[in-house]
């Protein structure tokens, strides 16, 4: 009995025991809402504990008595939560540090605390660029992302940007980056063919973007492989959240300016000073200036002409053309989104309207843009997700800056001449000097209109606890329409009584891709993520144009109408991608990071016997501020980490490693014949990635840091080789050559003040030194270069080094100008002959070193931001300057500076001796047109004003804010051009850059603004 009794007893004190415990559940977020992975959540003075998952959830059995929850994450303040009698418990941690505690997206579902990264991101918040006065999302990072160089190659609203990550490291393939947006890897070639690329990420409204993380060090890059040798840029757009649904809108409105202008020689000038240069050629050919052959008789003749209707002695003309060029651009964006959902069912939607005009004269551009991103959580273990955007855009083009009919070009008329005769219309030569741009605005029409759709679909499965499994399908499809109509009076169409084209362009890119991700504990202090996973690309590109010529009327302006159809092609290519991808993140408490990651791409760009690449990288982590012996040291955090990698660059033409055969007529009857020889062997450029860095944090986290050291090694570079004439071609696309970029990167944010007012500084820095290191055997220069460009690829030299003769001045003796030898081995010594001059390194139009630093000051609701960014030790050809600053060489109207020009003997000047009709120094392959492209920009000033809440409260509103923004609004230059932020249209290249040919500047815009939340 007592046997039975004593069970009975163990019985129910064990059902007891199970009765005294309970089950907690939850989610651990930041403050930001962003889910924390592998938080740890233990039930105080017990040894119950958890870590979160993917999406920060946690569940744990917990002893009856617990009372309380310790929830702690490096990098946020450890938190202490009363358990009370509710059984799901969410908790929200602050940022201790908050630039080391971000969240960053590492690509393919994945993100990393920045704290334990082991390789180089930069990250910028949506919010920092939200309803920037700019049309593209590439130009909201200038200034805000170390190593990241931005340029707009001109002031046209829409054109292309170049955007160069750590250095320019491609000869023939593409240097930009590669662009992945909410994991669909975009098309960003420019499909236009009338005028200057557009940029196709125009298309998308950055007001819907969440983050942009670029991965620099080929650490954070190896994960996309063939394509990440110049930078991968992650786009993430916003996502809905549980709870209400908050309404925003957003508007301006705005108006610009060119930001730089030049000066020229007015009515009163340009009479004295060609009159001055004619009576210099005449004495030179030994003439009577009354001579009816002398240039003196000529230019007087010339006068005439170009007065029209004015008598040009009288002064009744004075034409500034330069105001003709530009005018005052206004600008509208609005934007109204909608967020929310349930536990189940989450929404973010978009609609917005971007209307600007450039600041020259028939120049604009639009943008239409809807999206809407939903997820759906099915089950607990299944959730779907839909990212849809679709947009349009409309840009009324101009011609590139070569072009006589881009309104620029107007500069170079005189300024005695009139715009319109006496009965209003425009003039044209011969009256004008030159083409007369103008005409384009009232009889020619240039429409590029293009319709992108952005979707992508995926699905995610957890397989077990930390396990997720993702499939995805997305589709970038971009169709592009270019009409051009150009009236029998317009440069285009004279002689063919009108002429246009219409191209019809369309980019379908597929992307499918399937990975796992893992993220959890392996023991009380390791933790161990992985990613792993394929992918599969097509991208086909379809072209269609036909051109027609003599239209009855110029009210008839479509194709329809012209009798003669005198062009006509369509083309089909193609290109495909098959990839295998993984990834392992592991640590050791937290201090001992190590990541490794590589990628096998296949490739229809290449060759038979190349057509699967490998791209390791690996990289580790040192939290030293963990350590015992940093505890009391002046570091509230110090990392030491280092990454290396191999990436690649693919972006060369499709069919390059195939022989081709292209058709071909003979005595009328059609047939076949070889147009390119095969390379079997062609493969990818390849870039090895060397990063060293320190992220810390001092001042009990007040200030917090990066410093990276990096070595960008390009080799096996894809260039078109010379060979041998017996082969029967002259070039083949090969693998040869080396770029090396080498350089240091700083970064520094502060929070300088705190309490009621508030200023916090970010700062980032970079230098980075580019080489030409090795070309094709035999070669140690690439001259694609003419008389008038003079950029280069040279052995030993920066990438499009300047290459020409070293201007001297000028002959005070005589006033020809001079130029330098620079024969071998040879004193320096003149000669005002160019053509004995030797060519030299001039300068280089690569940056050694560029920055930006934002201040943000703030007080109660009120706010100030102010980015500055700059760049220097780079050179710009101003290329105009043969024509406009060329004294008087011909009746291009002059800068006034050429009225410096030398007069007698014992004249120091720079500026030789006017003489019409002669070239004396104004040969553009020389120093004479290279200048300083250092400078300081203060890029963009935001000050606004939020609401207080008690106000918002009666006016039943969540957010209220005004604000005030200026862009581009100050420059601190030497450069005399227009604008030393330019790589004009018509000639850029990976080779030709830093030049300036009659390329618009930036406009110095200010708009105003609110955004209101519901």
């Amino acid at each position: 009995m007592k046997q039975h009794l004593l069970t009975l007893a163990l019985v129910l004190f064990g059902a007891t025991l199970g009765l005294a415990q309970r089950t907690i559940s939850g989610k651990v977020t930041a403050e930001n809402g962003e889910p924390l992975i592998g938080a740890s959540v233990v039930a105080k003075g017990s040894t119950a504990g958890a870590s979160t998952d993917l999406d920060g959830s946690f569940s744990l059995t917990i002893p009856a008595n617990a009372t309380i929850l310790e929830v702690s994450y490096t990098g946020f303040a450890s938190t202490e939560v009363t358990i009370g009698t509710s059984n799901v418990i969410d908790v929200t941690l602050r940022e201790s540090i908050t630039q080391l505690s971000e969240a960053v997206v590492t690509g393919y579902g994945a993100s990393q605390i920045k704290r334990t990264l082991t390789g180089n991101i930069a990250k910028l918040k949506g919010e920092e660029i939200q309803s920037l006065p700019v049309p593209s999302i590439e130009q909201g990072l200038q200034g805000r992302t170390a190593g990241v160089f931005v340029e707009a190659t001109n002031g046209k609203p829409g054109g292309a940007i170049r955007v160069r990550v750590r250095g320019a490291s491609s000869i023939s393939a593409s240097s930009q980056p590669l662009y992945v947006i909410d994991g669909i890897p975009i098309t960003v070639t420019s499909q236009n063919q009338n005028g200057a690329p557009l940029n196709p990420l125009a298309d998308l409204n950055f007001n819907d973007v969440e983050s942009i993380e670029v991965l620099k060090d080929a650490s954070a890059g190896a994960i996309y492989g063939a394509r990440a040798a110049n930078g991968v840029v992650l786009i993430t757009t916003k996502k809905g959240k549980s709870g209400r649904t908050n309404l925003e809108f957003d508007v301006q409105r705005g108006v610009g300016q060119a930001s730089g202008y030049r000066e020229f020689l007015n009515s009163a000038q340009f009479i004295q000073y060609f009159t001055e240069a004619a009576n210099n050629s005449d004495a030179l050919d030994g003439v009577a200036q009354n001579d009816p052959d002398s240039w003196t008789t000529f230019v007087k003749r010339r006068f005439v002409r170009y007065s029209g209707y004015a008598d040009y002695t009288k002064g009744e003309i004075e034409t500034d053309w330069q105001d003709e060029a530009f005018r005052s651009a206004n600008s509208t964006q609005a934007s109204l989104s909608a967020s929310g959902g349930n536990d189940r069912t989450r929404f973010f939607a978009s609609a917005a309207l971007s209307d600007q005009e450039g600041i020259l004269v028939g120049n604009a551009f639009q943008r239409l843009s809807t999206r809407l991103n939903l997820t759906q959580k099915a089950s607990e273990r299944l959730s779907f997700g839909l990212n849809m955007a679709l947009s349009r855009t409309y840009t009324n083009q101009v011609p590139d800056d070569n072009a006589f009919s881009t309104p620029l070009q107007l500069v170079a008329l005189a300024p005695i001449t009139p715009v319109r005769d006496q009965t209003g219309r425009l003039y044209d030569r011969p009256t004008t000097t030159y083409y007369n741009g103008l005409i384009d605005l009232e009889d020619a029409r240039r429409d590029v209109i293009s319709f992108r759709t952005l979707a992508n679909a995926s699905a995610n499965y957890q397989i077990v606890k930390n396990l997720v499994l993702t499939g995805e399908v997305g589709a970038d499809v971009y169709n592009v329409r270019d009409n051009l109509f150009a009236s029998r009076r317009t440069f285009a169409g004279q002689g063919t009584n009108g002429t246009g084209n219409s191209l019809y362009g369309q980019v379908v890119n597929i992307n499918t891709k399937a990975y796992l991700n893992y993220n959890g504990k392996i023991s009380e202090r390791q933790n161990l993520g992985f990613t792993a996973g394929t992918e599969f690309q097509r991208s086909r590109n379809d072209q269609t144009s036909v051109t027609g010529n003599e239209f009855p009327v110029d009210d008839l302006k479509t194709l329809a109408s012209s009798a003669k159809i005198t062009a006509g092609s369509s083309t089909v290519t193609e290109f495909s991608f098959l990839s295998y991808f993984g990834r392992i993140n592991y640590d050791f408490d937290r201090k001992y990071l190590l990541t490794l990651s590589g990628r096998v791409d296949g490739s229809s760009r290449f060759g038979a016997n190349n057509r699967f690449g490998f791209f390791p990288a690996a990289s580790a982590g040192w939290v030293l501020s963990e350590e015992g012996f940093l505890e009391n040291g002046p570091f509230s955090f110090l990392k030491l980490r280092g990454s290396y990698g191999l990436t690649g660059n693919a972006e060369i033409g499709n069919f390059q490693q195939l022989g081709l055969l292209g058709s071909a007529a003979y005595n009328a009857v059609s047939g076949l014949a070889p147009t390119q020889i095969a390379n079997d062997n062609l493969q990818w450029e390849k870039t090895g990635q060397l990063d060293i860095g320190i992220d810390f944090a001092i001042l009990n986290d007040r200030i917090s840091g990066e410093i990276d050291y990096y070595n960008k090694n390009t080799y096996d570079l894809l260039l078109n080789v010379p060979v041998p004439g017996t082969t029967g071609f002259q070039t083949q696309t090969q693998n040869v050559g080396r770029v090396e970029n080498r350089g240091f990167e700083f970064v520094l944010n502060g929070r300088i003040l705190d309490g009621g007012f508030k200023w916090n500084t970010a700062l980032n820095l970079a230098f980075n030194r580019n080489e030409v290191k090795e070309l094709a055997p035999g070669q140690d220069i690439v001259d694609p270069g003419s008389a008038r460009l003079m950029n280069v690829v040279r052995i030993g030299a920066p990438l499009g080094v300047f290459y020409g003769a070293e201007y001297a001045g000028v002959d005070p003796a005589n006033g020809d100008a001079l130029w330098y030898l620079n024969k071998p081995g040879e004193e320096r010594k003149t000669t005002n002959d160019f053509n004995d001059a030797q060519y030299i390194e001039l300068g280089s139009p690569q940056p050694t070193v560029i920055g930006g630093i934002t201040n943000t000051f703030s007080f109660k609701g009120l706010e100030l931001s102010v980015t500055f960014q700059g760049v220097g030790g780079n050179s710009i050809h101003n290329g105009g300057g043969e024509f406009m600053s060329a004294n008087a060489n011909w009746f291009d109207n002059q800068t006034t500076d050429q009225l410096a020009a030398w007069k007698k003997p014992g004249d120091i000047t720079m500026v030789p001796q006017a003489r019409l009709g002669y070239v004396n120094g104004n040969q553009s392959r020389s120093s004479r047109y290279l200048e300083n492209g250092d400078y300081i920009r203060l890029r963009t000033a935001i000050l606004s004003y939020q609401l207080p809440a008690r106000t918002l409260e009666k006016l039943k509103l969540s957010k209220m804010r005004i604000y005030l923004t200026g862009q581009n609004l100050l420059k601190f230059t030497k450069y005399t051009g227009w604008d030393p932020e330019v790589t004009t249209d018509a000639f850029a290249t990976n080779i030709v850059a830093g030049v300036d040919f009659y390329a618009a500047p930036q406009p110095r815009t200010v708009v105003l603004g609110a955004t209101i939340g519901f």
